[in-house]
């Protein structure tokens, strides 16, 4: 195995690392995948540990204890296990590496970490180390939570309560049909947002929702942020202000090929800390799940976002350059008005 002595990096065979899957999660979808990762590992001379987590909070801690341990732990799900995976490890100061197996892999695709487990773990034996942004996030006085890809209030959140709560169908269809039973069910609601600690709070606007992004990609591949970078210290804030339901599926359509941006309905800007406050309340949502210290977020109560810089740290040298994949919005105000080895399993 290449293991990492910085930058560049001097290759020693031998990293341990410790797989955290949950059997049932996405009809085993990560179990499935365990054994074109395993091979090519073991084969490189590592030691690998299988954990089988029963959920989110589980995987958690696992990760955690896994971490603190020195091992080099990797991720087998989606964005919401990869979400509460990478604030565990970088609170204990450990890697995180990812094998993709949710139904969004929204955070992975940012990454360059393919779909395909065998070069997923292709990404492992290429050693080195990244450090890249988390966002911090809290309710009112609440403590303070780490996510990975996006935080999100309004029609998004709604969506993503559904899909949690109910029986759907795997894949992007889960996640569309969760869309527009959240867009049917919408209800006005206006939205406040401050940019950078201490601002004033701009008006209020009405509007479907804001989303507060590390990273550009959303809801299965959608670059809506499509400006934000997990290494440059700043969050992606995207609005869609007041107009028609119909409106909104445009923007939708519009955001799966990044021109969304494009629209005045849009708002698009940058910033290292964000606070957002609705005038009714409503569930918050991040990393595909909802948001536990905002579920619900009470009608006022601040919802306070800042990146997390570089806090944590990813197992693989950077891929071919990523900035080439971005689109770059043209800023305007919130709420629109824009111009355009040895394998061992365990259960956990």
């Amino acid at each position: 195995m290449i293991a990492d002595a910085g930058e560049g990096g001097t290759n020693v065979a031998g990293d341990t690392y410790c797989f955290v899957v949950n059997p049932a999660a996405c009809h085993g979808r990560g179990i499935r995948r365990m054994p074109a990762v395993l091979g090519p590992l073991s084969a490189a001379g590592d030691t690998v540990r299988v954990e089988e987590s029963s959920s989110l909070g589980h995987a958690a801690a696992l990760a955690a204890e896994a971490a603190g341990r020195g091992e080099i732990v990797v991720a087998v799900g989606g964005d919401g296990m990869v979400g509460r995976m990478a604030a565990a490890v970088a609170a204990a100061g450990g890697v995180l590496g990812i094998i993709p197996a949710g139904r969004g892999n929204d955070f992975a695709r940012m990454l360059g970490i393919p779909a395909d487990p065998a070069r997923a773990a292709a990404v492992l034996l290429r050693g080195g180390r990244r450090e890249v942004d988390l966002i911090g996030v809290r309710a009112g006085d609440g403590p303070e939570q780490m996510v990975a890809g996006s935080v999100y209030l309004g029609t998004p959140s709604e969506g993503a309560r559904i899909a949690a709560a109910g029986r759907l169908p795997p894949g992007g269809l889960a996640r569309q049909i969760a869309g527009l039973r959240a867009l049917r069910a919408w209800r006005p609601a206006s939205f406040t947002v401050a940019t950078e600690a201490g601002a004033p709070a701009g008006a209020a606007f009405p509007g479907f929702c804001v989303v507060v992004a590390n990273s550009a990609y959303f809801a299965g591949g959608t670059p809506a942020a499509p400006d934000a970078d997990v290494t440059d210290g700043l969050l992606g804030v995207v609005t869609v202000g007041a107009g028609s339901k119909l409106s909104f599926v445009r923007v939708t359509l519009l955001a799966s090929r990044g021109r969304h941006t494009r629209m005045g309905q849009v708002g698009v800007t940058r910033a290292a800390s964000v606070t957002v406050t609705a005038d009714r309340a409503m569930f918050a949502g991040a990393d595909g799940e909802p948001l536990p210290c905002a579920s619900p977020l009470a009608t006022g109560v601040p919802l306070c976002m800042r990146v997390l810089r570089g806090v944590l740290r990813v197992a693989g040298r950077e891929p071919e350059p990523a900035a080439s994949r971005k689109v770059s919005p043209r800023p305007s105000r919130p709420g629109g008005r824009g111009r355009r080895g040895t394998t061992r399993r365990t259960r956990g």
